[in-house]
This record gives C-alpha cells, sequence and structure tokens, in this order.
C-alpha cells in the first residue's frame, strides 16, 4: 500500500523526439499519493506527449517512468483512469453500453459497471440518454459520458488531459465537484488545462512546461511566493496604460477592468500608488501575489 505523500508517478529525464525535434527534452518530476498535480502549458509545449508516455500509448526515447513505485511495464492499467484529450466513444453503442463495456475492460464485473454507470449518469444529468446513442448526444454530453468512463472503476490515479474543454461553467464546476471528492478520498490526480483559474483553485502542485522543457515546478504556495515580489492590483476609471512605463513597475498585465503590476525588488509601491490616484479615479487597490495566469504568461512570453 502507498502512503500518502509517497510517489505515485516519477517521471525522470524523459525525452521524446519526433523527425529530429525533441517535442519532450529531459523532463522529470515527482506526483505524490493524494496530490492534485497541474501539468501546465501552452499549445505544442508537449504536454500530451508526456501523459501518452505516462499511459504507455508512446515510450520515450530515454529516461525512466515509475508508477506505483513500480517500472511502467508492471502497472496494471485498472489502476488508472485516463481521460484523452482527443475524446473518442464508439458513436453506434448506447451510452449505457459503452459504460458498461468500459467497466468490463477495467476488470469490474457487467453487473457492477451497468450499475454504477446509472449512478452516474444520474448524478450527471445523463439519464435520460442511458438509452440513447453516443452520436445522438451533443458534444458537452459526450464529454460527460467520457469523464464516467474514466472514473467508473474508481482507479487510484486519474490522469485528465483538458477535462474542462468545451463544457459550460455549470458542467465544469459538476467535475470540479468530483475531482475533489476523489482527492478527499486520497485519490491521485493529474490533469493538463489551460483554466489557470481552475489551476489556482484546484492544484496542490504544478509543472509548467515549454517548448519540451520544464520551467518551473513546485507546491503551488511555493511557486507563487517565488513570484511574489511587490504585486500590485489596480482597478480604475480611465486610461491606464501609461502604469506599464512608470519607474519600479517591471511587469503589467492588463485584464480590462483590472491590472496586475509586479514591481522592482525595492520598489516604491505607494509611489506608484500616488502617481496612479493623481491620473485615474481608483476604485480598488491592494497588494497581491501573482496569479499563476500572470506567472504562466510570464515565463512562457518572457514578458
Amino acid at each position: 500500500m502507498i502512503m500518502r505523500n509517497s510517489p505515485v508517478v516519477s517521471l525522470s529525464s524523459i525525452s521524446k523526439q519526433y523527425d529530429g525535434l525533441k517535442t519532450v527534452d529531459e523532463i522529470s518530476f515527482v506526483v505524490k499519493k493524494g496530490a492534485i498535480f497541474g501539468l501546465l502549458g501552452p499549445n505544442g509545449a508537449g504536454k500530451t506527449t508526456t501523459i501518452r508516455m505516462i499511459m504507455r500509448i508512446l515510450y520515450p526515447d530515454s529516461g525512466s517512468i515509475e508508477i506505483f513505485g513500480e517500472p511502467l511495464a508492471g502497472v496494471r492499467k485498472e489502476r488508472i483512469g485516463y481521460l484523452p484529450e482527443e475524446r473518442g466513444l464508439y458513436r453506434k453503442m448506447k451510452v449505457i453500453d459503452l459504460l458498461t463495456f468500459f467497466g468490463e475492460i477495467k476488470s469490474m464485473r457487467r453487473k457492477d459497471a451497468s450499475r454504477k454507470a446509472a449512478g452516474w449518469l444520474e448524478r450527471l444529468g445523463l439519464a435520460p440518454f442511458a438509452g440513447k446513442k453516443a452520436e445522438e448526444l451533443s458534444k458537452g454530453m459526450q464529454q460527460k459520458v467520457q469523464f464516467i468512463a474514466t472514473i467508473l472503476h474508481d482507479p487510484e490515479l486519474i490522469i485528465l488531459d483538458e477535462p474542462f474543454a468545451g463544457l459550460d461553467p455549470v458542467n465544469t464546476n459538476v467535475l470540479k465537484d468530483i475531482i475533489l471528492e476523489f482527492h478527499r478520498r486520497e485519490r491521485t490526480v493529474i490533469f493538463s488545462t489551460h483554466m489557470m483559474e481552475q489551476v489556482e483553485k484546484m492544484c496542490d502542485e504544478i509543472c509548467l512546461i515549454d517548448k519540451g522543457r520544464k520551467v518551473l515546478e513546485g507546491r503551488l504556495d511555493e511557486v507563487k511566493k517565488r513570484f511574489g515580489r511587490n504585486g500590485v492590483t489596480l482597478r480604475f476609471s480611465g486610461d491606464g496604460a501609461f502604469l506599464k512605463d512608470l519607474p519600479g513597475v517591471a511587469s503589467y498585465s492588463d485584464y480590462g477592468n483590472e491590472v496586475f503590476l509586479r514591481l522592482d525588488e525595492g520598489a516604491d509601491a505607494r509611489a506608484i500608488l500616488s502617481e496612479a490616484a493623481r491620473r485615474l479615479d481608483i476604485t480598488k487597490y491592494e497588494l497581491a501575489d501573482p496569479s499563476i495566469h500572470d506567472i504562466f504568461i510570464e515565463q512562457v512570453s518572457g514578458k
């Protein structure tokens, strides 16, 4: 039995290349039991390739991967639930039959798989569609069906590649609550996403990769502290474009109704507030750590 905080997934210097181009370049990280681990990066960073190597869909050219303390080849796949980025269902199968089949191939008894599938369909608002063919469902409904297939067998490790893509806010919240329930039961979750708000609220640890290489890694709170040098959030009426050119402002993130300023080491936040107040109608001012979105943009764009 793996104890909490023991390694569940360990990647050691894994690399993968296609046509001489390294899509994953010497990446290492450890995911501990019971963690929600965010694998972040822009499009083409190597996230999906990394996940596919963990799932043995692809094999690394070099490096090693262990899951549950064992070499990858020795791990029983029923201990893992995987939601791929490219969704795929047997379109002509009825939803309840489809889920029962997925449960059976993960070593569930047919009766148990059918019963649990019916329960999950009820919870996710899909019970009226249990007898429909997968192709008759909307894309959002199909995504929820595939999510059920991922967790139906109660896996110890859940790997989700862009789980919230294409979902409305209500269904995003439903999936988020289910993921957190598994987390409270000390299941380990790895998910890749572009939704930084979800990362901010859910993840214990993150790893950011760009152009196939690891850029940063660590506990979410520690990463934010590392980048939390004199952050200032401002909300105002008027044109605040001049703020990015004020002395002491290292970077400027504009969100329309609000801006986040990262200040140089030793910069006087009061002086910047004074100049901003002289030229703008300020409705909010606070010292703040940078968001994961700000850190992501800064590390990937170099700004």
